[in-house]
């Protein structure tokens, strides 16, 4: 193993550590508005995850892009389902239309 990769698996096991403590030290009322904001990071990463999929590197790579492909789509569904269910939590169905009074 060389210096690099020792370096870059040291960088994404600090990542995944410091991504999980921050996450479980948020407030359970702001996951959803938190989720709307993560489904921008999840997009970018489903494409570098595209780009190292469809690469010619290794085989491993191209598996490796696949799954994370997968499962960053499933976060972005995930996250614009929660979105749009809160959203329509605070719709009321009895809402003055636009130049009608109380």
């Amino acid at each position: 193993m060389t210096f690099t990769n020792i370096l870059q698996l040291y960088v994404f096991i600090l990542a995944g550590f410091v991504g999980y403590n921050i996450i479980t030290r948020v407030p359970p009322l702001l996951h959803t508005p938190l989720m709307s904001a993560t489904n921008a990071i999840s997009a970018i990463s489903i494409v570098g995850a595209l780009v190292i999929a469809g690469a010619k590197y290794s085989l491993t790579a191209s598996i490796l892009g696949c799954i994370a492909v997968t499962c960053a789509t499933i976060n972005v569904v995930g996250g614009f389902i929660i979105t749009d269910r809160m959203l329509r939590m605070f719709k009321s169905g009895d809402a003055p239309k636009a130049g009608e009074g109380k």
